[in-house]
């Protein structure tokens, strides 16, 4: 049996240490326990509401079974055997056994807040290691140390960062009573945290101000140089064009005399124009479907459309040109800021602008073989086949004078949107919604040579061919590529726009690439990829919707571009186009 001293000796130490073991540390746990539960009872009553069991005798005389009380005092019967020993350690207690362990639950529940209080680092690098050794775990001993190592380097984190938020506090505090002393301080002995969070947004917003103001300082200083590059080129809005009741997906000028303006629209019609006047000289009714491109015949008074009726219909057209009228001068700096306008804010149409023109209502020869719509048609060199484009995924070439099939041109994953002719050579290019394009070759009659171009990533609205062995194909990837005939692997020069592009064309003499775009916008581009203008658009001209196509007429003294949309109107434009090359 241990001695009295002994005994108490041990209970101090193990409270001291802040891990208490045996029937105290099965408490604590036991509490804690309740605590997560939320069926703890009023502090400092461990146990409560549980009355430990009553002791049970024994049959060989020693002390019964429990007899010792759960927070380490010694049973009474012990109490009595070795009272003379307690009087000797303990000698300001009494000898009545329930004084004695009053006053023994008195220092064991002291012990216990101090250790709640987490009064030393030792006690709260110990918290964790009590909670784990109270707990009945299944983890090794060598992870349950590094947990406990873990603990213990979160809790000197958040240590550090308490002494440094204390740090600063104390910092502000200084700078707060220095602001006092020169008459600036914020009412109140402290800055509260509102107060803080105020002076940091303030800062903050002032460091934001200053670096918009140099972003926009820098950037201003790229455009006005950009600004001054195309200052003298001089972009002419001449005339517009107004009497479709819907959008114009196509617009082209005839390469004979008299030289007209053809548009073709959603509203199945397609006009004949005057460019001096912006009158409308014919109309043609045949389709019962939209009409989706307009071209000229090369030598003969001869158009050809392609519709949404799964026809292409050529007819001829006889017109005579009125008298010019003076033409208001429009001229804008290439370059101006855009000005946003409604898209309510389109042309009124005159509902008689085309009904007192000749209507055309019968073709002279429909082409029909195609099992859907039908979005484009083009002359081959010479005027004696034309070739067109579906979106049956086909394309193909027919004799004018028989209106026969001649080939059909199959190949195509997706959708055709759009063909086009070499001015002199015997070649066809058809663009697709599968994000290729190809060419066909037709000059050797016994081999139809294929080649396929693929460097897009979306569909390729357009591809048209240039004076040489180039072709310059405009897609929904929002990019232009200009390719090499004999270099089909890669393009050799790449335009990067932010919008995607429509039905693009080539001013052949020039090489200047004018892209329609549907952000409303027209940017002409050299073949080397270098940006040379962008047309004015306002509230006051412009289209004021999505730019369909465009076109060259580089012979014309008066309009040399045109453009047409979905706002239901095409423009005319003087491009200055030695201006233009001088800048670039």
């Amino acid at each position: 049996m241990s001695h009295p001293l002994q005994m108490s000796c041990n209970i101090n130490s193990s409270t001291s240490t802040g891990r208490p073991r045996g029937p105290a540390a099965s408490c604590v746990s036991a509490a804690r326990g309740r605590a997560a539960r939320g069926t703890v009872g009023p502090r400092g009553a461990r146990g409560a509401g549980r009355p430990p069991a009553p002791p049970t005798a024994r049959a060989d005389g020693c002390e019964p079974v429990g007899a010792r009380d759960p927070h380490g005092s010694p049973p009474p019967l012990l109490q009595e055997r070795l009272g003379h020993h307690l009087l000797e350690v303990m000698p300001t207690e009494s000898g009545s056994c329930s004084t004695a362990r009053q006053a023994k639950q008195k220092r064991k529940s002291h012990s216990l807040s101090i250790r709640r209080t987490n009064s030393s680092e030792q006690e709260r690098t110990g918290l964790p290691r009590e909670m784990l050794e109270g707990q009945d775990s299944k983890l090794p001993s060598s992870v349950r140390s590094t947990l406990l190592e873990l603990f213990g380097q979160i809790e000197r984190e958040f240590e550090n960062l308490y002494i440094e938020n204390l740090e600063l506090r104390r910092e502000i505090e200084t700078l707060n009573e220095r602001l006092a002393a020169e008459g600036q301080a914020i009412d109140g002995a402290e800055l509260s945290k509102g107060q803080l969070k105020t002076k940091a947004s303030h800062s903050t917003s002032q460091l934001s101000q200053k670096l918009k103001t140099t972003y926009k300082a820098s950037t201003s200083k790229i455009v006005s140089s950009f600004k001054t590059t195309t200052s003298r080129a001089v972009c002419q809005l001449v005339k517009e064009y107004i009497g479709h009741r819907d959008g114009i997906w196509d617009v082209s000028v005839a390469r004979t005399q008299p030289v007209v303006l053809g548009t073709a629209s959603a509203d199945h019609t397609a006009l004949l124009w005057s460019i001096e006047t912006g009158r409308c000289l014919v109309k043609y009714s045949g389709h019962v479907g939209s009409v989706n491109s307009i071209k000229f015949h090369p030598s003969e008074q001869l158009a050809l459309t392609a519709s949404g009726d799964q026809t292409a219909h050529i007819w001829r057209y006889a017109v005579q040109l009125p008298t010019p009228q003076p033409v208001a001068d429009t001229t804008q700096i290439c370059g101006e800021d855009e000005v946003e306008c409604s898209d309510k804010d389109e042309p009124d149409v005159d509902a008689d602008v085309s009904s007192d023109c000749p209507t055309i209502r019968v073709p002279l020869t429909s082409l029909k073989s195609h099992q859907g719509v039908v979005i484009a048609a083009d002359w081959l060199v010479g005027g004696k086949q034309a070739v067109t484009a579906s979106w049956d995924r086909t394309a193909n070439l027919f004799d004018v004078e028989t209106a026969e099939l001649v080939h059909s041109l199959t190949g195509h994953d997706q959708e055709l949107t759009h063909c086009c002719t070499h001015p002199t050579q015997r070649l066809v290019v058809t663009s697709s919604r599968d994000t290729t394009f190809r060419l066909w070759d037709f000059r050797d009659p016994s081999i139809h040579s294929v080649n396929v171009f693929q460097g897009h990533t979306d569909t390729v609205t357009s591809a048209v061919f240039t004076v040489g062995d180039n072709v310059v194909s405009g897609s929904d990837d929002r990019t232009v590529k200009v390719w090499d005939l004999r270099n089909m692997r890669s393009p050799i020069a790449t335009i990067r726009t932010d919008s995607a592009i429509n039905r693009i064309n080539v001013c052949v003499g020039q090489k200047i690439i004018a892209l329609p775009h549907d952000n409303r916008q027209v940017r002409l581009f050299d073949m080397s990829g270098v940006r040379l203008a962008r047309l004015p658009r306002s509230s006051r001209q412009g289209h004021r919707r999505m730019v369909c196509c465009s076109a060259w007429s580089e012979d014309h003294p008066m309009c040399n571009l045109f453009t047409c949309g979905f706002d239901r109107q095409a423009i005319g434009w003087n491009i200055n186009i030695p201006a233009l090359l001088q800048e670039k």
